[in-house]
């Protein structure tokens, strides 16, 4: 691409720009939109340089990540939040998330507390922190950004995240699958169930919570950033039985893909359960 094409598909495309801006802006008033509107421009033209046609993706789409990428570096730049907090943010979206996908609903503070493992304040700041920030831009929170129309994948990606939050309870030993099942899909109390099974009303409660444990051990080796990262599991299951665990749940989600492949008119898994 020569320069004149280069400079017709930046002008061309600049109304992207000011779409994002505008996007970015309506969620976090407080930003500049005439520096965000520099920041995207440049992202554009960087954009427009490093395109190459022959790989079939459509410049927008390209561009769009690249402008919003640019835009999540300047935020992140002038950041409030610490490496900590932003983990815990992180953390805490993607569970509401997985519980989300999992539940058909948003899930209420206690239960998005209960899946992360803490107290009830604990999990309302974390979302007070979340609230706060757009920098949290991190790959998570980037992809709501852009518009109400899902991108193309968007609904696979959605998909997956269903199929693999029910290859990991499907995965869990019996009785905590049933316990998991009963309280977050079946919306029965802790007391039913511990009657139902006879059991203690305490010992639902304990085996509800290393369930949840588990889960998100599957959930954050599966969706790990870095696959050669260390994983520091949550669980107090013994390792030799969270490594079975774990291989479970991958056999489960194998076995889901397939299923889904075979049967791609099916209802995803909100609809199922």
């Amino acid at each position: 691409m020569n320069r004149t094409e280069r400079n017709a598909l930046v002008v061309e495309n600049l109304p992207l720009v000011g779409y994002l801006v505008s996007e970015v802006c309506a969620r976090a008033t407080h930003l500049s939109r005439d520096d965000l509107a520099s920041v995207g421009a440049v992202a554009l033209v960087q954009a427009a340089d490093a395109f190459d046609p022959t790989l079939g993706i459509p410049f927008g789409a390209y561009a769009r990540t690249r402008v919003v990428g640019a835009f999540a570096d300047d935020m992140r730049s002038g950041d409030w939040a610490s490496r900590g907090t932003r983990k815990r943010i992180k953390e805490t979206l993607a569970t509401q998330e997985a519980l989300t996908a999992s539940l058909g609903r948003v899930p209420s503070v206690d239960e998005l507390a209960g899946a992360l493992g803490v107290d009830r304040q604990t999990a309302t700041n974390a979302l007070t922190d979340a609230a706060r920030t757009v920098s949290a831009l991190d790959d998570t929170v980037a992809d709501h950004l852009a518009a109400d129309v899902p991108l193309p994948g968007e609904e696979l990606l959605a998909a997956e995240r269903s199929r693999y939050v029910r290859a990991a309870v499907e995965a869990l030993p019996e009785r905590m699958r049933l316990i998991v099942e009963g309280v977050y899909f079946g919306d029965r109390s802790v007391t039913e169930i511990a009657d139902e099974l006879g059991i203690t009303h305490s010992a639902v409660s304990q085996q509800r919570t290393e369930a949840v444990r588990l889960l998100r051990d599957a959930l954050a080796a599966h969706y790990a950033d870095d696959e050669h990262a260390d994983f520091v599991p949550v669980s107090k299951t013994a390792p030799a039985r969270r490594s079975a665990y774990l291989s479970r749940v991958a056999t489960n989600a194998a076995v889901g893909i397939a299923r889904a492949m075979r049967e791609p008119q099916a209802d995803g898994f909100v609809q199922a359960v």
